[in-house]
């Protein structure tokens, strides 16, 4: 398949930035909030909720969240392509495919997380569970948001810094913990670690 070929696929990255940045301007506009007000809402700089709208940047967790809540919604109506009512079955085969696929940013641009939505389509649903690879990278500013976090090692080694402590996890290990507390979720190792993250945001 050539580049001009009218069949070809974006990176999944760029498609979920993509999706991100229509959803929230979709639900803006049908809330018929400006930009400047939403911005006001989710304590946000407009110019960076302009960025993720334009899929400009790819947004880390946090933002998301304030989005949502600002909105009156969950993190996953943000993330998800459809919006069906039965259970959300994610098979084996399908978590390597790309299909679903997207990049959260973690604060340095060098090093997004590559996640993998475990319950899209599932609607009024109050966790949102990722399968997430963390490449290895440097530490930064920790990040703070409302509700809590399950993390499972299932390959590698992470970091997690909260509040002033740090613990290191590696296959087997978990932690769960309230994200009121500033922390960051980082690569320990010298390559991809996967996590299975559970995130829970209060309506």
């Amino acid at each position: 398949m050539t580049p001009n070929s009218e069949n070809v696929t974006a990176p999944a990255g760029a498609q979920a930035l993509s999706h991100v940045g229509n959803r929230i301007r979709t639900l803006r506009e049908t809330h018929r909030v400006t930009i400047d007000q939403l911005a006001e809402r989710a304590g946000m700089d407009a110019a960076e909720l302009t960025a993720i709208e334009e899929s400009n940047t790819a947004p880390s967790l946090s933002p998301l969240i304030k989005i949502a809540r600002a909105l009156g919604m969950r993190l996953g109506t943000l993330l998800d392509d459809d919006n069906g009512m039965g259970p959300a079955i994610t098979r084996a085969a399908d978590l390597d495919s790309g299909s679903k696929r997207g990049a959260l940013e973690t604060g340095t641009s060098d090093a997004p997380l590559d996640f993998f939505s475990l319950a899209e389509g599932k609607i009024s649903r109050h966790m949102d569970p990722f399968i997430i690879d963390v490449a290895p990278n440097t530490p930064r500013n920790l990040d703070t948001h409302e509700g809590e976090e399950f993390i499972y090692c299932m390959s590698g080694a992470i970091k997690i810094e909260y509040g002033k402590d740090s613990y290191l996890l590696g296959p087997g290990d978990s932690i769960y913990y309230d994200t009121v507390v500033p922390h960051q979720v980082r690569g320990a190792g010298d390559g991809i670690s996967r996590i299975l993250a559970c995130v829970y945001t209060p309506a």
